[in-house]
């Protein structure tokens, strides 16, 4: 019992593991605060569903120090960013900017969204419409549905 209580008291209190390398920590601790938050926004090209914090990838290990190295030039969170960007292209961006054929990606969901709560609206508005009144069949109809009937 108390292996399994430790067992889950460990699963319980993991936390992430870091690709990060200690070679790559910067000895300021504001710095390299700033490296990790800029580090998480940015996707591996190889893994491509990790960040590049993640990622033991050699090419996300070249990103850290790239990004770490922008940083220690002076550059702002959002110049370095930018700079992986125009470097590796946009796909590195986890949150793809708002501007050009982005934008296409932007606004897509909130119009599907808006599309798809219009469709359901006119369902439930068509559904909830009384059926029309149903005119009594005059005596033509009725014999015509009379042999209807009897035919085989």
């Amino acid at each position: 019992m108390r292996v399994r209580a430790a067992a889950l008291a460990l699963i319980l209190t993991a936390c992430p593991v870091l690709a990060v390398q200690p070679d790559e920590v910067l000895p300021d601790a504001a710095m390299e605060a700033r490296a990790r938050e800029i580090s998480q926004q940015l996707r591996c090209p190889v893994c491509q569903g990790e960040n590049i914090d993640e990622s033991n990838a050699p090419i996300s290990r070249d990103l850290r120090l790239y990004v770490r190295e922008r940083l220690l030039e002076g550059d702002s969170n959002d110049q370095v960013i930018d700079a992986v960007a125009d470097r590796f292209g946009e796909f590195v961006l986890f949150n793809p900017r708002p501007d050009g054929a982005n934008m296409i990606l932007w606004l897509a969901a909130p119009l599907m969204a808006l599309v798809a709560l219009l469709t359901a609206a006119g369902f439930l508005r068509a559904r909830n419409r009384p059926a029309p009144e149903v005119e009594a069949l005059d005596p033509d109809e009725r014999r015509r549905l009379a042999e209807i009937m009897r035919d085989p």
